[in-house]
């Protein structure tokens, strides 16, 4: 996937308050009553301890703030610490951080504490939006298309086959494709052969990657990825239900996943 940066953060509660409106037009729920539902878990007082981290490319603008702003936004007690990397995790388990959240290039991980469960951004990124995807109340099918089958795709689509969902998958990466269909029974979709659907995940940073073939009237396309995976005139033309949020929604996955 993508990193992040400082851009894409502007406004994140908008953009949180923009996403919870649709998941719940939706499928009936709001975020957090997905994550509830998904993990069996529910948040009492924990409290969130966000470190920045400096390694590789650095802190981006916005991240730990963004954070802090998304775990507010769904209930949790958070702070930011004042200094990062080591020094910054000390500081969080001094003040009573239970879970710890933080990230450098190749990992965002959330970490309780108290029950020793950690989760990774990737996978929990990819179960939610399929999980999301899955509930789409007008769906008239158990068809699923799924478009990128790397770290997050890939646990996506194996949760849809386990939730007993024919999963069509795509990737411009042969390797990716013969992995998800001999571990998952994915169905390599055949760009030659047009199928449409009503519901669609997607997990690419790439722009544009669902063509107007596989969209029928009020599909629902539930996507991580950055840049947005459809233009704004199939959306428009089709009256695409877009589930598509920055960084909150994979965020909150994870923290109800380590409760």
């Amino acid at each position: 996937m993508a990193l992040l940066t400082p851009k894409d953060l502007i406004n994140i509660n908008k953009q949180l308050q923009e996403a919870d409106s649709t998941v719940q037009r939706v499928t009936g729920l709001d975020i957090k009553g997905i994550c509830k539902a998904l993990y069996g878990t529910s948040p009492s007082s924990e409290k969130v301890g966000i470190v920045p981290v400096t390694s590789g490319n650095g802190i981006i603008g916005n991240f730990s703030a963004s954070l802090h702003a998304i775990t507010q936004y769904f209930g949790f007690e958070s702070f930011v610490t004042d200094m990062p990397d080591v020094s910054g995790y000390y500081e969080a388990v001094r003040d009573g951080a239970e879970i710890i959240l933080m990230a450098d290039d190749y990992t965002f991980l959330a970490h309780n504490l108290k029950n020793g469960k950690m989760a990774n951004n990737q996978p929990c990124t990819g179960i939610i939006y399929a999980e999301i995807a899955s509930r789409y109340l007008k769906a008239y099918s158990k068809d699923v298309f799924v478009v990128g089958l790397g770290k997050v795709g890939f646990p996506g689509a194996a949760h849809l086959v386990q939730k007993g969902f024919r999963v069509y998958g795509y990737d411009p990466d042969e390797n990716l494709i013969q992995r998800a269909v001999s571990n998952l029974g994915v169905i390599p979709f055949n760009p030659e052969k047009p199928k449409k659907f009503s519901i669609i995940f997607e997990a690419t940073p790439c722009a544009n990657t669902i063509p107007e073939s596989v969209l029928s009237e009020n599909c629902v396309l539930s996507t991580p990825g950055i840049p947005c995976a459809i233009s704004e005139e199939l959306q428009t033309k089709y009256d695409v239900q877009l589930v598509a949020e920055p960084l909150g929604i994979g965020t909150v996955s994870m923290l109800y996943s380590v409760l």
